[in-house]
């Protein structure tokens, strides 16, 4: 029962902290982390000792696998050199980097000084996606960090087992170069395998419940397996997930995507949160083994400050060396700025910590040697983790624009929408209803209109259609539910079949077209996109201001409203779109036949091809 209720209030306390963390915009991690410190020092609470065997088999597997879900193979790929580099080149150099510090300032043997390097070389995935969220980084070093987080771990639980096996004298090069091997190679081998195996399962589980629970059991699945044979089994969850969640549109259905996303979104948020509060829970029992162990305080308070130093430094001298070498020579490389946040994110978590307790009670200075993997953790999460995002400030980086965001939406979903009606139309029989395949029509094109109408100015300055639509229909779902619960409560109808209306209702109200409140974006810089394939586009003019007053005049002489206006780019003419009554900005086209026309909304200077039905 006590274990009970401490796993209930250590998960409820860590959901609480991490949710007034967002609340104002302060880094998750070092909140838990800090408030586990402060926590540990009160006298009722017990001394938590985190296992190395619940953190590489309970925690690791299933935090790497949702964010493997999440990454791109497509984007993988794109950068597979920079994340090689980082995540086996990067670990082995911090390795030995740091190797070199402890093995000068302790006495200890080098073998237990690489052993502490390996544990404190990797980067942790659930710091480094939690900071890089909160920061508005570019997307493209997001993807780097992410991925360089997802397999730097391999490396160095490789390397640390060779380390500990050194310090009982029986191993080689050759022999930690064959685990280092069997490792990478092994583990992805048995990842892919799994993956393949889980595909054929779930091509055949139509109920969403236990294609989650398939889910669920996907990454203890890969992980066992390739630890079992000495492979990487953080390798194998990854590759595992990766395989997994780029084929997930075509090996799912809709309702098996949905429960995934979601349940796996509730199992990161719980364990991200309750990992960062565990480790500063261990804070006050390492401090006070270490400080007692008979080393000199001075001593042990030097090596800190140098074990800290030499993991900090050693990630921006290996990003910056070949761009620098690179740039010498006049190629071509990332821009500088880019490279110093990619080599100033190095914050380690729970990783660093499950792994130094694997060394063996043997290890001569064990309990400094914990010490100084916790102030690492603590130090790259306090030093790095807050003064990331005035990095990205100060080199004025900008993060993804919402605005832009979108843009590429509305896009997407407009090509999306002819493909649709494009299959409706050949799949049209002699004895279709004809008000069916105009209810077809219309909803792709709400759809489509909804998310164009996400552009230009603001829903609460103007009102649109699809926003009338969705106030009035959930108004009305409203009702209609209050209707049902008063049958409910009366009594009058079996509670299943209750269950069931209901159900049926909350399904529509999750199907109106919504859009995150964080979409509105109030930035104003042009809006635009490329041009390749469509000469049209190429030939009109980037920008071209409106010849005179910004209005539909097609509107105003009609008395009409309009949503949004249009320009064509060959004669000026200014219409409303599409969303509008008149829809003025494509009868022009159809009657002029003038192909491109470019939104006059303030802050936007996107274009789009009527023929080609391309965006510019």
């Amino acid at each position: 029962m006590d274990i009970a209720i401490g796993l209930v209030v250590l998960i409820g306390s860590a959901a609480a902290l991490a949710a007034t963390a967002r609340r104002f915009g302060v880094s998750e991690p070092l909140v838990l982390t800090v408030a586990g410190v402060l926590a540990s020092y009160v006298p009722m609470v017990p001394q938590v000792h985190l296992e190395p065997e619940m953190v590489l088999l309970g925690l690791l597997p299933p935090l790497l696998y949702t964010a493997a879900l999440k990454t791109s193979l497509v984007d993988f790929r794109k950068n597979l050199r920079t994340i090689a580099s980082l995540s086996v080149g990067l670990v082995l150099f911090s390795t030995f980097a740091v190797a070199l510090v402890v093995w000068w300032l302790l006495p200890v043997p080098f073998a237990a000084a690489v052993a502490l390097g390996a544990v404190v070389a990797p980067p942790d995935a659930v710091a480094a996606t939690a900071i890089a969220r909160r920061t508005g980084m570019p997307r493209s070093i997001v993807t780097v960090l992410e991925d360089e987080s997802l397999f730097n771990d391999a490396t160095a639980l490789v390397s640390l087992r060779g380390a500990i096996a050194a310090m009982a004298g029986a191993v080689t090069v050759w022999q930690i170069g064959g685990d280092f091997l069997l490792a990478s190679v092994g583990g992805a081998v048995v990842g892919a395998l799994v993956a393949s195996v889980l595909v054929v399962l779930r091509r055949r589980i139509q109920d969403p419940v236990l294609d989650t629970t398939v889910s669920l059991l996907a990454p203890f699945v890969a992980y066992l397996p390739a630890e079992h044979v000495h492979a990487s089994g953080v390798i194998a969850v990854v590759t595992c997930g990766m395989i997994l969640g780029h084929g997930a549109h075509r090996w799912q259905g809709a309702a098996s995507r949905v429960a995934e996303t979601t349940n796996w979104r509730t199992v990161q948020f719980i364990l991200e949160s309750a990992v960062f509060l565990v480790i500063g829970l261990q804070v006050r029992w390492i401090v006070e083994g270490a400080w007692h162990s008979g080393l000199d305080h001075s001593t042990l308070v030097l090596a800190a400050v140098a074990v800290l130093a030499a993991v900090m430094l050693a990630r921006p001298v290996w990003v910056f060396t070949p761009v620098l070498v690179a740039r010498l020579f006049g190629r071509e490389t990332e821009p500088l700025s880019h490279a110093a946040v990619v080599s100033w994110a190095g914050m380690r978590g729970v990783v660093t910590l499950a792994a130094v307790l694997l060394l063996p009670d043997s290890t001569p200075q064990l309990p400094v040697l914990e010490l100084l993997a916790l102030v690492v953790v603590g130090g790259t999460l306090l030093v790095q983790g807050t003064s990331l995002p005035w990095l990205v400030r100060l080199l004025r980086l900008r993060g993804p624009s919402r605005a832009e965001d979108a843009l590429t939406k509305a896009d997407l979903l407009h090509q999306a929408s002819v493909a649709g009606l494009a299959e409706l139309d050949r799949r049209i029989g002699p004895h279709t209803p004809e008000p069916v395949i105009e209810s077809l029509r219309q909803r792709l094109t709400w759809r489509s209109n909804a998310a164009w109408e996400r552009l230009g100015r603001p829903e609460a300055e103007w009102v649109t259609p699809t926003a009338e639509y969705r106030r009035l229909r959930l108004a009305m779902l409203a009702a209609e539910r209050d209707a049902v619960l008063a049958v409910r409560d009366v009594g009058a109808v079996d509670y299943e079949v209750l269950q069931h209306v209901l159900a049926r209702l909350d399904l529509e109200e999750s199907m109106i077209d919504r859009f995150d409140e964080d979409d509105d974006d109030t930035s104003t810089e042009p809006l635009g996109n490329a041009t390749a394939g469509c000469a049209h586009l190429e030939q009109a003019p980037d920008t071209a201001p409106p010849a005179g007053e910004p209005v539909c005049r097609a509107c105003r002489d009609a008395g009409m409203r309009w949503v949004h206006l249009r320009m064509c780019l060959e004669c000026g003419h200014i219409g409303c779109c599409e969303s509008s009554v008149g829809n003025h900005a494509t009868e022009h086209f159809h009657a002029t036949a003038h192909p491109v026309m470019r939104s006059v909304e303030p802050g936007e200077q996107w274009r789009w091809c009527y023929l080609d039905e391309l965006l510019g």
